[in-house]
């Protein structure tokens, strides 16, 4: 068929990325800075944690030798070990300021084609290897790092060389693409098609298609297509157990759906290698605008309006007092609504300007002006403003944890009825859990990433002063505190960001039982020996 394209190599896009923090080292903030940023948190540290050096970790000995067979595929580097010992949370940003390296994996391994990591398994699940699955690292919810266990040995499985668009079926807008693809080199080759995935989590650069069909990852949608799934057309995965294909289909009711056995699943039933995703024509037309409200509550019910009305934005980002004063958006104690729609064959002016007549219908004050224009539009002041503050922030988390200043996100999703309770336990509870840890006040902001007809998905951060060598200490307090009062809310204990292994207390009771069962059944059958991703999610045998 003329529309349908089978591709042989990929773009090669591989930023540099951070051993110890987020992303782009060159981004990483100078001492000066973090310093100048702690002096805003009252209490904090007077100095900058030192970044270690490869060369001066102390790394556990390695205990394992891959055979001679696939000795060309691993490394036992000890920039690779320590590159892969933890994600991005902020106590692995800490731990790994701190040298403390004591989870790094004895091997590393870089499959280039699925047979390599058909024969890793293999002599994995032979060894009593343990399995690891990664992506690009970005995890913040401990999802690849080893914990307590009794394995021979560990092995870190990167998936970054498995990054090639394969197929592009034109007619049918879809693409079957490698697990290993980043964000930035899987557009790259969309792009000369016209065509776009349009999934852009915030870590867009530093996260695999892998990673994101492995945590149900929420992306660039804020209504309507929020979640990888909606995405995606059918997966192949590989298990101790053997291959999994399903069927690329535009729907079905044959059954319980095997792919929604592995979104999701964060490596520990099997290795997503590949997928077929459904695609868009990129977006020609866009429009945006921003909208202030005196009263959240208010801007709140705009929200609900906006959600249920069917115009469905793009973006539709609320961001509290504190966020839109802590983004630069705007202070006085006024809330920031971002709107943002975008179409590919449309204008949208039109559907912009009903979206900011139901904000300015529920007090709503439109600022700056709206903006329509094709791809090379900027958008208004205030989007921009927040939208450079949001990129930001990941460098911003880890300057100041190496000032000791915790700063910990979580977030959920709840019907709207439940909303205004949560948002006023949050800042109760889990204020007074960090006054309990800290001794100091905190600075706890909210914003909506996400929202649906039945309720928003909140996403609230957390500031307050540390102490040097507790860090981690207060950090899992105050973690735990959130969770609960999640859990006491009926809120979801995350929208987007996976369960991994600091979420497990939550997801256990959120889960219905008779699902934990069917959950350890699939893993006993598809992985016998235990050894993919222990202790994520669930315990084989509880």
């Amino acid at each position: 068929m003329a529309d349908r394209t089978s591709l042989s190599h990929g773009a090669d896009i591989a930023p540099a990325r951070s051993w110890w923090g987020w992303g782009d080292p060159g981004q990483a903030l100078p001492d000066a800075e973090c310093a100048e940023l702690a002096a805003l948190v009252p209490g904090a540290a007077g100095t900058a944690q030192p970044i270690p050096s490869i060369a001066s970790l102390e790394l556990p000995p390695v205990r394992v030798s891959a055979p001679r067979t696939l000795a060309h595929l691993v490394s036992g580097d000890p920039a690779d070990r320590a590159g892969h010992t933890y994600g991005k949370a902020f106590r692995d940003v800490v731990r790994a300021l701190h040298g403390d390296l004591a989870a790094a994996p004895d091997l590393v391994a870089f499959p280039r084609e699925e047979r390599d990591v058909v024969d890793l398994l293999d002599w994995a699940a032979a060894s009593d290897v343990a399995v690891i699955p990664y992506g690009a690292g970005s995890s913040v919810v401990g999802g690849v790092e080893y914990r307590a266990g009794t394995h021979s040995g560990v092995l870190s499985m990167d998936l970054s060389g498995m990054g090639r668009v394969l197929e592009i079926d034109r007619v049918s807008r879809s693409a079957r693409i490698q697990a290993g693809a980043l964000g930035p080199c899987l557009e790259a080759q969309l792009r000369p098609h016209g065509l776009t995935l349009r999934h852009f989590p915030q870590s867009f650069a530093f996260s695999t298609l892998g990673g994101w069909l492995a945590t149900r990852a929420g992306g660039h949608y804020a209504t309507l297509h929020t979640h990888i799934d909606d995405l995606t057309a059918a997966l192949r995965v590989v298990t101790p157990a053997g291959v999994s294909e399903s069927l690329r289909l535009p729907g079905s009711g044959a059954g319980p759906s095997p792919d929604r056995l592995f979104l999701g699943s964060e490596g520990t039933l099997g290795i997503i290698t590949e997928a077929w995703m459904r695609l868009q024509d990129r977006p020609v037309h866009k429009a945006s605008a921003s909208v202030v409200f005196d009263r959240f509550p208010a801007a709140v019910d705009a929200v609900r309006a906006v959600a249920q009305s069917g115009l469905y934005p793009a973006n539709c980002r609320l961001l509290d007092p504190g966020e839109a004063a802590l983004s630069g958006v705007a202070g006085g104690g006024r809330s920031v609504l971002v709107l943002g729609v975008e179409s590919a064959h449309h204008p949208v002016g039109g559907r912009l300007a009903e979206l900011v007549a139901l904000a300015r219908d529920h007090g709503g004050s439109p600022v700056g002006g709206s903006t329509a224009a094709g791809d090379s539009a900027v958008g208004d002041s205030a989007a921009e403003a927040w939208r450079s503050a949001f990129l930001r922030m990941p460098y911003i988390r880890d300057g100041l944890a190496r000032m000791s200043v915790i700063s910990e996100t979580f977030e959920t999703a709840c019907t709207w009825d439940r909303f205004p309770e949560l948002y006023e336990a949050v800042h109760r509870d889990v204020g007074a859990a960090v006054r309990a840890a800290t001794g100091a006040e905190a600075l706890i902001n909210c914003r909506f990433t996400h929202v649906y007809p039945d309720g928003p998905a909140p996403y609230f951060t957390v500031i307050a002063p540390g102490r040097r060598g507790s860090e981690v200490a207060m950090w899992d307090a105050i973690k735990a505190a959130a969770m609960h009062t999640l859990g006491e809310h009926r809120a979801t204990v995350t929208h987007h960001h996976a369960v991994g292994r600091d979420h497990r207390p939550g997801y256990d009771r959120q889960r219905p039982e008779p699902f934990a069962l069917a959950l350890r059944a699939a893993k006993q059958a598809l992985d016998p020996a235990g050894i993919l991703n222990p202790g994520v999610l669930f315990d084989a045998a509880g």
